[in-house]
């Protein structure tokens, strides 16, 4: 990742890219493709090398003076943008929904946390909730079925949103499964602290995919596809696992998430 993207145009919105530790550390081409639909969309994209992690697991354990020693560092990195866009529910719903209230009383921070969060959209909301895109120059020649994650659908309502884009891509069939928005048992910590009934639930939702008979599962947390992918392999099942992003930007060339070196 670079500071910025020159080739990006001049007039747009200038918009920075919350990568998210996964997208850094597992899944690099999801960032790839948010900077590629982001500009297609007219943004002018920056990757502030100053952001760190958003806090989650942190906050998620309870550790709510490490968390905003975190959220200090993220508010300060994305300081001076028009918006903030995540590849990610959970973290753009921790921008968005918990830096203000973690900072409410803060009199410091409570406005600087309170216009970050305004400012910050998860990356699909983003493109048709703000920049009106409406359909994307692209094709995937199979099926798909689509995982509604937690934090995206319950905190930020995303959910008729990357369908839209999906079902405007030549050639792509949208099959659904039966309870697309029931969760997947990731949940950050959650799968740490209940392994057993995480895994219950994963393998319930396993079930609920490979029914749809889909070649591709997508999804907009990278944490519940790690999570998807890894049970769908363990099951024996041929559904590729892969970020929305990946399919809307075009970039499906390299390995789905599990499946070789990416």
């Amino acid at each position: 990742m670079t500071d910025a993207t020159p080739e990006a145009g001049e007039t747009g919105p200038k918009v920075a890219l919350f990568v998210t530790c996964l997208v850094d550390f597992f899944r690099p081409t999801v960032g790839f493709a948010t900077v590629k639909l982001l500009e297609q969309a007219g943004c002018r994209v920056e990757v502030p090398r100053g952001q760190t992690c958003c806090g989650q697991p942190a906050y998620n354990s309870g550790d709510r003076e490490d968390t905003k020693a975190i959220a200090r560092q993220v508010i300060a990195a994305f300081d001076g943008y028009d918006y903030v866009v995540v590849p990610s529910g959970s973290c753009a719903g921790m921008l968005r929904k918990h830096y203000p209230a973690l900072f409410k009383d803060d009199p410091e921070l409570a406005g600087p946390a309170a216009t970050l969060g305004e400012r910050t959209y998860e990356l699909v909301s983003f493109l048709t909730d703000v920049m009106k895109v409406q359909a994307l120059p692209g094709s995937f020649a199979g099926s798909v079925t689509y995982h509604d994650s937690c934090s995206g659908l319950r905190e930020l309502k995303v959910k008729e949103q990357p369908r839209a884009l999906l079902r405007g891509l030549t050639d792509l069939r949208l099959l659904e499964m039966k309870e697309p928005e029931v969760c997947c048992g990731f949940g950050g910590t959650f799968c740490v602290k209940y392994p057993e009934i995480s895994n219950q639930m994963v393998d319930t939702k396993a079930e609920d995919i490979e029914k749809t008979g889909a070649d591709l599962l997508l999804a907009g947390d990278l944490g519940c596809l790690l999570n998807m992918a890894g049970k769908l392999k363990r099951r024996g099942a041929k559904t590729e696992t892969r970020h929305v992003a990946e399919v809307l930007a075009g970039m499906t060339g390299g390995p789905a998430i599990g499946e070789g070196k990416d």
